[in-house]
């Protein structure tokens, strides 16, 4: 029943008829009238599989694109030390992902406009989080790259250059890619994952 309710939290998310995993989880729970939840690792192992069976090779033909898109726009952003995150890092991305790149700068204005003379801007503002008990705030620029895909840049302060979090999802420790990293890894592997499972 577990691994059923994994399941369905993620066909919630592949299908966007929910954005988060908590939501995911405990509307799949009461659709199946479960009484527990899952981890999220399981309903990540899950999505996974899932965005496997639905998208087989064009899904890694996507993963190397958007790895390549990444770079451009982390050279735009080099003077603010950006490293690429989220699904397109791990290289579990499906149908909904977008590139999620984290920027260090004390004034997000800046980066803003320099990425507004160069693309479609979307949205942008401030978020907050609680992260382990603790406030945490970050500036959010979402945007269309030329290519259609979606860009979210994350602007923290650079006190928080080189801090690692862990993640939510997957249990370990989020370290992402550098540029140097990311063209390294689209000339050696470019379809490499960074999952512990």
């Amino acid at each position: 029943m577990r691994k059923n309710v994994a399941r369905e939290a993620a066909t919630l998310l592949y299908f966007g008829l929910e954005k988060e995993y908590k939501q995911a989880k405990l509307r799949a729970a009461k659709t199946l009238g479960a009484h527990f939840l899952p981890t999220n690792l399981e309903v990540a192992v899950e999505l996974d599989r899932i965005a496997e069976e639905n998208e087989g090779a064009t899904r890694m033909e996507r993963l190397i694109n958007m790895r390549r898109e990444a770079v451009k726009l982390m050279k735009i952003l080099e003077k603010f030390s950006p490293a690429l995150i989220g699904s397109v890092w791990r290289g579990t991305i499906y149908r909904e992902s977008d590139i999620d790149i984290a920027a260090y700068h004390n004034e997000p204005y800046e980066i803003l406009k320099l990425l507004e003379r160069r693309f479609k801007v979307l949205e942008f503002g401030w978020t907050a989080v609680t992260k382990r008990g603790k406030p945490k705030k970050s500036f959010r620029i979402l945007l269309e790259m030329p290519s259609g895909e979606k860009a979210e840049i994350s602007v923290r302060g650079v006190e928080e250059i080189g801090v690692k979090e862990t993640c939510e999802i997957y249990g370990d420790t989020v370290t992402g890619l550098s540029i140097q990293e990311l063209e390294k890894l689209l000339v050696e592997n470019p379809t490499k994952r960074f999952v512990p499972f």
